[in-house]
């Protein structure tokens, strides 16, 4: 006759059910686990208002474009204060913010300021002192604010240390987020130092730096060939360029015949990377990965002249979704060959910064002016709703998933929006 230890078995359903959740519910970086804007979520909301399916509203400590992180069900952001909001105002009285909320509750836990380098860029145009999202890995938070450079928290927001990845500045300001890969905190400072920078998570010491990045506001991307071989990408003006992530060693470089800068972030799936960029003239290209050296005439798949300067894109069942930053376009197109399946102008969508957030089969959307989009992600054109709310901030966070709740931010507010029963 079988026996069981009821204690244990409890002990192991317990485990595996807060590891379950652990792994669905968290958020640790700029666009989500592996940076590509997916969520595994449930039941999350498809309409909603000011007085519809809003959990909580939270009035932040200051303005960005950062978008939040969520980790074991806290949420994690930065801000500015004291300049660049309003007119006359000094930027001596400038000041960077690290904040830590509740995601139940909304109750901001705790807010740290930080002392920036000045002088900062006199004037940022749209995104402000803070629009780098943070990173976690669960133990710790990494943070970057340009110039002022990279931090280290404790989880209690204690600051462990600051390292420099340079000093220069830019009247579009720093955009991209670190990304975290083993023991590196990896930084794309083009701005900064036009350099991607690699440093040690414990101690901040830098490990590794490569030089020549120009004219790139993308969060890198680690990405796997189908050789198995881990891949770190990054756009910078006219190629996507892939370097070893533990060394920074050049694997390959890829002409993009984008002769814009390069601000969305990159997508990849099946050894395949995905780049939107440009205001005109090609937008938009697939890479195989792989390669070794020059791979433009034997690795580049295809270019298409329908792309986004800004917002980057997902990628899901065969097709790329995106939308244009400028004219409130959304597209679908074949990740085979870029064939445009659907390009259709959303009515009110206006400027569209964020990034596309992918979730339950649906498209989230949002514009600067706080309308969401929610589409169907699938090949044939379907707007499920169109969600207004009444926030005269600008909102250029991309939107996130934390513990069925559905992570807007605005200059001002933080919502959480939740089916309510």
């Amino acid at each position: 006759m079988l026996q069981f230890n009821h204690s244990r078995i409890l002990c192991v359903c317990l485990i595996l059910s807060v590891s379950t959740a652990s792994h669905a519910d968290n958020w640790p970086q700029f666009r989500g686990p592996g940076g590509q804007g997916i969520a595994k979520a449930e039941d999350l909301p498809v309409t909603w208002s000011e007085t519809e399916n809003i959990a909580w509203k939270t009035a932040l400590p200051g303005y960005g474009a950062s978008s939040p992180i969520a980790l074991n069900g806290r949420l994690y952001l930065t801000c500015y204060s004291g300049y660049g909001i309003e007119r006359d105002q000094s930027m001596a009285d400038l000041k960077l913010h690290v904040v830590c909320i509740d995601g139940e509750k909304g109750a901001i836990l705790w807010d740290r300021q930080i002392e920036p380098t000045l002088p900062e860029s006199a004037r940022v145009r749209d995104h402000g002192y803070a629009a780098a999202t943070p990173a976690t890995d669960g133990k710790h938070l990494y943070v970057f604010f340009g110039k002022s450079g990279v931090f280290q928290f404790d989880l209690d927001g204690r600051q462990l240390w600051r390292a420099s990845v340079g000093t220069n500045v830019h009247g579009w300001g720093s955009g991209a987020s670190p990304v975290l890969y083993e023991n590196l905190v990896i930084v794309n400072a083009a701005v900064e130092s036009e350099s991607l920078v690699a440093l040690d998570k414990e101690s901040g010491k830098e490990l590794w730096r490569v030089g020549g990045i120009r004219e790139s506001w993308n969060t890198p991307l680690i990405a796997t060939a189908e050789s198995g071989r881990r891949e770190l990408l990054l756009a910078v003006k006219g190629q996507v360029l892939a370097f070893t992530p533990d060394r920074g060693r050049a694997l390959w470089s890829c002409e993009t015949g984008i002769t814009w800068y390069i601000a969305p972030s990159m997508v990849a799936a099946d050894g395949i990377v995905y780049c939107l960029g440009g205001r005109s003239g090609i937008a938009a290209l697939a890479v195989r990965m792989g390669g070794s050296g020059d791979v433009t005439a034997t690795h580049r798949l295809w270019t298409s002249t329908s792309g986004s300067n800004v917002s980057s894109p997902v990628i899901h069942d065969g097709h790329l979704y995106w939308m244009h930053e400028q004219r409130g376009i959304a597209f679908c197109a074949k990740a085979s060959n870029g064939e445009i399946v659907y390009e259709r102008r959303l009515e009110g969508a206006r400027q569209v910064y964020a990034s596309a957030l992918l979730a339950e089969g649906r498209l989230y959307y949002v514009a600067r002016n706080g309308e969401t989009f929610v589409l169907a992600a699938r090949p044939q054109f379907e707007q499920l709703a169109h969600n207004k709310l009444a926030d005269r901030s600008t909102f250029n966070a991309s939107p996130i998933v934390c513990n069925g709740k559905l992570i807007l931010r605005s200059d001002e507010n933080l919502y959480a929006i939740q089916m309510m029963k």
